[in-house]
């Protein structure tokens, strides 16, 4: 981090209150200073003060800025901002409330009963490649070739084995994707799939859903479980600040 200068304040969400509230020390930077509401009209930012400064991007400051907004969201609809979002004082702060007032007064009523609920869906290793090989018949064919050869005679049908089986992992990878998708699109508002990570992950989405749905959503998971629990396992997480379909972006030298 560069060396800090001067205090202002950072924002970490924007609420629907009128009212001023802290919420605890969880400011962002470990001092141990107190969120709390700057408030103008019906609306308001949550904000610590902090050093004016680069925040570096890590594990440390990421999770500092998530736990203030989801400590926010156990009583209050939250947008969350950018990370990193620094004001010079309360006045520029309440100077973006005032000015935004409108735009982030459609966000807070589109987001209000809402909630993010993020799934991730991973192939259980052993289970599916030792599937592949029962589905595939050429890949056990020429695996069993493979196995007859001295192993110098060998390295081309290798190579060739592993091009195949990765071209059904991906395909069954699609197959599995689709049906889990289309069980749970019908029930969350919008969808975002994120990209995954590791050959084995099959689905990385979070799912922006009513509260009067989510009971809903939870047997549309669970169901999947019960059908694709041998090969597939689950990473079901609720009740998340918005992150995926909110991310408000503000330039705080404009105002």
């Amino acid at each position: 981090m560069d060396v800090a200068t001067e205090e202002g304040k950072y924002i970490y969400c924007i609420i629907e209150t009128s009212q001023v509230h802290s919420f605890g020390p969880l400011g962002i930077g470990g001092r141990g200073d107190e969120l709390y509401a700057v408030c103008f009209e019906d609306i308001a930012a949550v904000v610590s003060n902090a050093p004016i400064k680069r925040y570096t991007v890590s594990r440390e400051n990421t999770l500092a800025h998530e736990k203030a907004i989801e400590k926010v969201m156990a009583d209050h609809t939250v947008l969350p901002v950018r990370f990193a979002t620094l004001a010079e004082d309360e006045e520029k702060v309440k100077r973006i409330l005032e000015k935004e007032h409108d735009r982030f007064k459609d966000e807070l009523n589109r987001m209000r009963g809402r909630k993010e609920l993020s799934l991730k869906a991973i192939f259980k290793e052993d289970v599916v490649y030792k599937d592949i090989l029962e589905k595939y018949e050429d890949i056990k064919v020429l695996k069993e070739k493979v196995a007859a050869l001295r192993s110098d005679k060998a390295h081309y049908l290798l190579m060739q084995v592993g091009e195949m089986v990765k071209q059904a992992l991906d395909k069954e990878k699609e197959q599995c994707k689709d049906e889990i998708l289309g069980v749970l699109r019908p029930l969350a508002e919008e969808v975002k799939t994120n990209d995954t990570y590791g050959e084995l992950m099959i689905v990385n989405a979070a799912f922006l859903v009513e509260k009067e749905k989510e009971a809903d959503f939870d047997c549309g998971v669970e169901g999947l479980a019960d059908k694709y629990g041998q090969k597939i396992k689950f990473k079901y997480v609720g009740t998340l600040p918005p992150f995926n379909f909110v991310n408000l972006v503000i330039h705080t030298e404009e105002y």
